[in-house]
């Protein structure tokens, strides 16, 4: 028997939110293993400064794309785009995600709202969709929904995001059935990240991030990188609609 490999040469990744925080891990991470990558988000210019730094570090092909997920018009060009420059999609990473803060739930707008779920749903569900059906045609592949552990225990601060990302895990179960056996589907849930966007955060939300974990920390990008790895490669062949938390231990079952 051989050890499970990791590797993706021959491989194509698209990860949206790829220029910053966890989607700029794993995009790293794949190149490093092989893979060509596409870089996607909403900031053209950040993706294209990511693919000039992933060409450079490990020679593989990095393609910037500009893409808003929350319109779907945008995806589906995403999605032709990758097709028409890189002739195949074998990985898809639905990371993209928004949560802006606010102080009650009754100064969330309807705008409000409909941005979030759009960013963190809306998005995903199309680009599953549109991807997962050229893999299943095709040589099959893994699509990779990250999501939040706030979306089996939620908090009154993130509600709405929550609420999208609960409707992602779910998005994450069908599309495994709709589109395999070729195609795996799973969703790694993170907990507490320190990325750029917990600078928005409080200093007492950021100092107490991770404290209640077992692992005694908050999360970082790096930590993302080898369940991203896993479920991307051929060592995850058995492994679909399944919801993974990758939190330090922070929402163990009690």
């Amino acid at each position: 028997m051989t050890n499970p490999s990791f590797d993706l040469t021959g491989k194509v990744a698209v990860v949206t939110g790829g220029s910053r925080g966890i989607g700029r891990a794993i995009v790293q991470a794949y190149a490093e293993a092989g893979a060509d990558v596409v870089i996607a988000s909403r900031k053209l210019d950040a993706c294209e400064v990511a693919a000039k730094e992933v060409e450079q570090s490990t020679g593989r092909r990095a393609l910037a794309v500009g893409c808003h997920v929350a319109y779907w018009d945008q995806c589906d060009a995403l999605v032709e785009r990758t097709y028409a420059e890189l002739g195949r999609c074998d990985i898809l990473v639905n990371n993209a995600g928004m949560s802006p803060l606010y102080d009650k739930l009754t100064d969330i707008t309807e705008d409000y709202y409909d941005k979030v779920h759009a960013v963190n749903l809306k998005g995903p569900f199309r680009l599953a969709v549109q991807f997962g059906a050229r893999m299943a045609e095709g040589d099959g592949g893994s699509i990779i929904n990250v999501g939040t552990i706030g979306s089996l225990r939620p908090g009154s601060r993130e509600i709405v995001y929550a609420c999208a990302k609960a409707g992602l895990n779910a998005l994450t179960i069908a599309i495994a059935e709709a589109y395999g056996p070729k195609v795996r589907s799973n969703c790694l849930l993170p907990g507490a990240v320190m990325t750029d966007i917990a600078e928005s955060w409080s200093e007492e939300r950021r100092a107490a991030a991770g404290a209640g974990a077992p692992l005694k920390r908050p999360g970082y990008a790096a930590d993302f990188v080898g369940p991203a790895l896993w479920l991307a490669s051929e060592a995850s062949a058995f492994i679909t609609a399944d919801i993974i938390r990758v939190d330090g231990g922070q929402y163990r079952q009690m």
